[in-house]
């Protein structure tokens, strides 16, 4: 070990949450050394991304998922859905910590609701608004108000 490099941390972190990790990202770019400790099994606590699978299934203490849902691997579930600004400023600032070399930004396809045992699509245009017929979501009064947002604002989400 060099003897001029100091080995001792700046910061230490005891749980890795978003807040946290971007805190700590903003203080490493700035030349502070950062040591990040967490008791969890994954980073995120409560708003952890589970991958494979299988484990979102251990977690949640239900029987292993089945084979008609493909290889575990392949999913990566939030366990709370993040969503940015596409010129806020949280983007801003991971592109200024350049986290970005380790993460991919995606546009949604899509949003959905779990709710009274079935998966509801959140309707994402006007036209959606009129041919869902799903009065779980928006309900009957909402809908001309829907309607009206999607005309204001004519882009798809």
């Amino acid at each position: 070990i060099n003897a001029h490099y100091d080995i001792f941390p700046s910061i230490l972190e005891l749980i890795c949450v978003l807040q946290e990790c971007v805190l700590s990202g903003l203080m490493s770019v700035n030349g502070k050394k950062v040591l990040h400790m967490d008791s969890n099994p994954c980073y995120g606590g409560e708003s952890a991304s589970i991958f494979p699978l299988e484990e979102l299934y251990k977690r949640f203490q239900v029987s292993a998922p089945s084979t008609s849902m493909g290889c575990g691997k392949d999913w990566n579930v939030d366990l709370i859905p993040k969503f940015l600004l596409a010129n806020g400023p949280l983007v801003k600032m991971l592109l200024y910590t350049e986290v970005t070399r380790y993460l991919d930004f995606k546009v949604i396809e899509g949003s959905f609701v779990y709710k009274g045992g079935k998966l509801h699509r959140v309707p994402c245009t006007e036209t959606e608004t009129h041919n869902s017929g799903n009065t779980v979501i928006t309900g009957f009064i909402n809908i001309p108000n829907l309607s009206l947002f999607f005309k204001y604002f004519p882009f798809s989400f």
